[in-house]
C-alpha cells in the first residue's frame, strides 16, 4: 500500500542513519493536523482492507499496457491529488465550449467538453480549438473529508438555498440539479427537480455522489473506461474510434468500489492554532464580515451506511452551492444550471497545509492562480462584493487576524 510502503521507507531510513551515527540529519514525521491523507477513526476491518485496496488504486499510474489514454491528462489519481490535498498548477484540466445563438456548445466535434492534451505513443492529442470561448482552468481539489460532505441530506444543503435572494443580503446562492447517468447508482431518498438531482462535488457542483465523480475522472481524466462506463474516449481528428488496443472496461467495478470507499473514509483536515488570539479575533470577523454567509462553517451529517459518517458535524466552511463571483473569476463556462460566472463554494478546511504538498508555495483559487489569501478577497466579487469591501475596510491588524484564521483551517 502507497501510505503503509512510505512507512517502511521512512522507518528504514531512519534505523540507517542511526547505525550511521547521522542523528543530526533525522526529521520528525509530520503531524497529523499538517497531513491530508489519514483514515476515519474507528474503521472496522473490513472497511480499512477496502480503504488501503482504494489506496493503492488511487496511487495507480495508469499505462498503455493497462489502459491508458488514447487521449489523456494525467496517468494517476494522486497527480492531480498529492498525497490526497490539491494539485499544482501544472495539472490543472480544461474544458471548453462556445457560446452560440442556440445555447451553449460544448464542441463535441472537437473532442470537448474535456481537453485531453495528452495521448499515447502513435496517436494525436486534442488542440484547443480557436472557436472556443467559454474555457474553463482548473485545478484537482482537496480529495479528503468527501465522504462527510456526501452524508450531508440534500435537504440540508438546500435549506440555505436563497435563489431570488428573499432576504436582501445580496446573497442568492442556488442549487446545481444535473441529470444522473443511467449507470449511477442514487439512494431513494435523493431529492429529484424536474428529473434532475442535487450536484455538490466538482467546481461548479456538477457529480451528484463520489461514485460518479470517480468513474467521470477515470475516463475523462486518464482515458480509462470503467464496469459502470465502459465507452472509451478518443480524438475526433483521428476520424474513427479506435482507441488504445486494451479491451474495455479496463478497470473493474470493485477497484471502483475501493476508490470510492477509500475517497469516503478519508477523515477531514484537523485544525492548528484554533484557540490562538489572533485566530479567534480572525474568526469572529470572518462572519461579521459576511464571510460566513456563504462558507457556512458547519453543516450536519445523516444517517449513512458508514457509521464513522453518520450524523457528524461537518465543519466545511462551504454551502455547496453556486454564488455568481463576478467577472473576474468569471470562465464564461455554464455547467448543468451553472452559469459562466457561478462557483460552487469552495470548502475552505485545510486551506492552510495545502503548500506542505506542494514544495511549500500554496495555490489558491480554482487555478491555482495565486498565493496570496488577501488577492484571493480581492477577486471576490458579485455575491462577494459586500464582504470583500469590508475586508479591505477593516485596519491592517484585523486584516492579518482574518488571514490567520483562514490558515489556521
Amino acid at each position: 500500500m502507497r501510505h503503509q510502503q512510505t512507512l517502511i521507507r521512512w522507518y528504514a531510513g531512519l534505523a540507517l542513519l542511526g547505525s550511521l551515527g547521522c542523528d543530526s540529519l533525522v526529521t520528525d514525521p509530520p503531524q497529523d493536523n499538517q497531513i491530508f491523507d489519514a483514515p476515519l477513526d474507528g474503521l472496522t476491518a473490513a472497511q480499512l482492507k477496502a480503504h488501503l485496496d482504494g489506496d493503492e488504486a488511487f496511487g495507480e499510474a495508469f499505462n498503455t499496457a493497462t489502459g491508458l489514454g488514447p487521449v489523456f491528462n494525467q496517468t494517476a489519481c494522486v497527480n492531480c491529488h498529492p498525497d490526497e490535498g490539491r494539485g499544482h498548477p501544472s495539472t490543472n484540466l480544461t474544458r471548453f465550449g462556445r457560446a452560440t445563438a442556440d445555447g451553449f456548445d460544448y464542441m463535441l466535434e472537437f473532442g470537448g467538453p474535456q481537453l485531453q492534451d495528452r495521448s499515447i505513443p502513435g496517436y494525436p492529442a486534442e488542440q484547443l480549438p480557436f472557436e472556443a470561448t467559454g474555457i474553463s482552468v482548473r485545478g484537482g481539489p482537496i480529495a479528503v473529508g468527501l465522504g462527510l460532505i456526501e452524508a450531508i441530506p440534500d435537504e440540508t444543503i438546500l435549506t440555505n438555498e436563497d435563489p431570488n435572494d428573499a432576504n436582501g443580503d445580496g446573497i442568492s446562492g442556488r442549487a446545481n440539479f444535473v441529470p444522473a447517468p443511467e449507470w449511477l447508482e442514487l439512494s431513494p431518498d435523493k431529492i429529484i427537480r424536474d428529473g434532475m438531482y442535487l450536484g455538490r462535488f466538482g467546481r461548479k457542483a456538477t457529480a451528484i455522489n463520489l461514485l460518479q465523480q470517480t468513474v467521470s475522472a477515470y475516463k475523462a481524466d486518464m482515458g480509462v473506461t470503467t464496469d459502470f462506463d465502459p465507452v472509451e474516449i478518443f480524438n475526433p481528428a483521428v476520424g474513427n474510434t479506435v482507441g488504445d488496443n486494451v479491451p474495455d472496461p479496463e478497470v473493474s467495478a470493485e477497484t471502483v468500489r475501493n476508490v470510492v470507499i477509500y475517497l469516503q473514509t478519508l477523515r477531514e483536515p484537523l485544525r492548528r492554532n484554533e484557540n490562538a488570539p489572533e485566530v479567534l479575533a480572525g474568526k469572529q470577523l470572518f462572519t461579521t464580515i459576511g464571510c460566513a454567509s456563504c462558507h457556512l462553517p458547519e453543516m450536519q451529517t445523516g444517517p449513512s451506511a458508514i457509521r464513522q459518517l453518520a450524523f457528524k458535524p461537518v465543519r466545511l466552511y462551504s454551502d455547496l452551492l453556486l454564488h455568481d463571483m463576478g467577472p473576474q473569476l468569471a470562465d464564461h463556462y455554464p455547467e448543468g444550471q451553472a452559469s459562466g460566472t457561478e462557483w460552487r463554494t469552495a470548502p475552505l478546511w485545510g486551506l492552510g497545509i495545502v503548500d506542505n504538498l506542494l514544495g511549500g508555495t500554496p495555490f489558491y483559487l480554482h487555478d491555482g492562480s495565486t498565493s496570496d489569501l488577501t488577492e484571493v478577497i480581492d477577486l471576490h466579487m458579485g455575491e462577494a462584493a459586500g464582504a470583500r469591501s469590508r475586508f479591505f475596510e477593516l485596519a491592517e491588524t484585523d486584516q492579518m487576524s482574518l488571514i490567520a484564521f483562514l490558515k489556521s483551517l
